[in-house]
């Protein structure tokens, strides 16, 4: 599951970028690609969250869980 929110921080951080780039830029041949990435990235980060949640319910409902304590305590210790 890290690896998945590493991926949402890299798509909030890259939607913080575009963010900042629209403050500084009056340009509409500018605006307008940096406008699509940002919604990109919007639409990234919802993804990412729906699939993570959607991963999260069928582990639990497997009785897997998706965060397990005690197992990462069993595989430390091996």
């Amino acid at each position: 599951m890290k690896s998945c929110s590493c991926m949402i921080a890299a798509e909030q951080k890259a939607r913080t970028t575009y963010d900042n780039i629209l403050r500084l830029v009056d340009d509409p041949d500018v605006r307008d690609p940096i406008k699509f990435l940002r919604e990109r990235e919007i639409v990234h980060f919802q993804r990412f969250g729906e699939a993570m949640r959607i991963v999260t319910d069928k582990l639990d409902s497997k009785n897997v869980y998706a965060f397990n304590p005690e197992f990462d305590r069993m595989k430390m210790s091996n």
